[in-house]
């Protein structure tokens, strides 16, 4: 990844910064040589900051006095352009953990949305690794890629995005047996199921994030009614913060509860029969007409018109391009 921004040292042209103000309010503002950031009280001159350390502290026209940090992966991908839903960092740190995503990983991603999973997976596997990504609409695409660049400052070389359908793409993307890590973030992950087995190498791993309990419910029997992964472990992640000050100390009024469910499996090798678990009976059986009184459409959620979509993918684009020029010209 030639270009590719750091992540320390002293601020540079190019760099994105997050300020904090007196209130607590952030700004992302990013660095460009006699630019001026005004807010309603005072301005901040870019300037001012090029050169200094990360986590400086800078003092407004006006005196206030606003702590600049580099913003963290994390930081970065809740102020993105956004396409499509991102999955949070609290779902993304677990994906890295139960996905075991280690350097060097051969993954595969379907669908990549707006790029934030996208982010974490290349962190993860490192530049030894590969990820190929796949969404259907080609306007996602270029969000993903406009936000990937523009965190990183180039485009990786080990990240490959391909527009179209997973079921139809993967099994001329890849070879079979090759992938280590296959993530899939869809609405209906269980018509891939088989494709996905005959990428995955023996004990790689099928993660699946979802929305719904009855998407949860159908795409754990989808599996074991392969035969060819492990049994399911189905969990989801929520994160309370606390309020710590002296002796007052109480939880957070809000959290970051539900947002979606992680479902694991392990590929089994080939011709092996998976001993049988005692279970309770339990209802297994289902039509198309309850799953689909759970799909997002049925639920009533925000659908992002093509509009919408087409503003983002310029804004991503716009800002990529600038980290891309600033990254080559430091």
């Amino acid at each position: 990844m030639s270009g590719e921004r750091r992540q320390s040292g002293p601020f540079r042209a190019g760099d994105r910064v997050q300020l904090t103000g007196p209130k607590g309010r952030l700004n992302t503002i990013t660095l460009e040589a006699g630019k001026v950031f005004h807010t309603h009280r005072g301005m901040v001159e870019h300037d001012s900051l090029i050169g200094l350390p990360d986590a400086s502290v800078i003092t407004a026209s006006n005196g206030d006095e606003y702590l600049a940090l580099r913003p963290l992966l994390s930081d970065f991908v809740m102020s993105m352009p956004r396409g499509a839903a991102i999955i949070y960092p609290k779902d993304a740190a677990q994906i890295l953990s139960l996905g075991d995503i280690f350097p060097g990983a051969k993954v595969v991603e379907a669908g990549v949305g707006s790029g934030a999973l996208s982010l974490w997976l290349l962190r993860g596997i490192g530049p030894t690794g590969s990820l190929t990504s796949f969404e259907r609409r080609d306007e996602f695409a270029q969000v993903a890629r406009g936000n990937v660049v523009s965190f990183l400052g180039a485009e990786p070389t080990n990240w490959t995005v391909k527009v179209g359908d997973l079921v139809e793409s993967l099994p001329t993307a890849v070879e079979n047996g090759s992938v280590d890590r296959v993530v899939l973030d869809m609405l209906a992950p269980w018509e891939c199921l088989d494709v996905v087995a005959d990428a995955l190498t023996p004990g790689g791993v099928l993660l699946c994030y979802i929305a719904t309990v009855t998407q949860l419910s159908r795409v754990a029997e989808a599996i074991r009614g392969t035969g060819l992964f492990t049994d399911p472990d189905s969990s989801e992640t929520m994160i309370r913060g606390w309020h710590v000050e002296g002796l007052a100390v109480r939880p957070d009024h809000r959290m970051v509860a539900h947002t979606g469910f992680l479902l694991t499996a392990r590929r089994l090798a080939p011709n092996t029969i998976l001993p049988q678990l005692k279970r309770r009976p339990s209802k297994t059986d289902f039509s198309d007409e309850d799953v689909e009184a759970w799909t997002p459409g049925a639920l009533g959620e925000r659908v992002v018109t093509d509009k919408r979509l087409r503003k983002t993918a310029r804004a991503a684009q716009a800002t990529a391009e600038h980290a891309v020029a600033a990254s080559d010209n430091p």
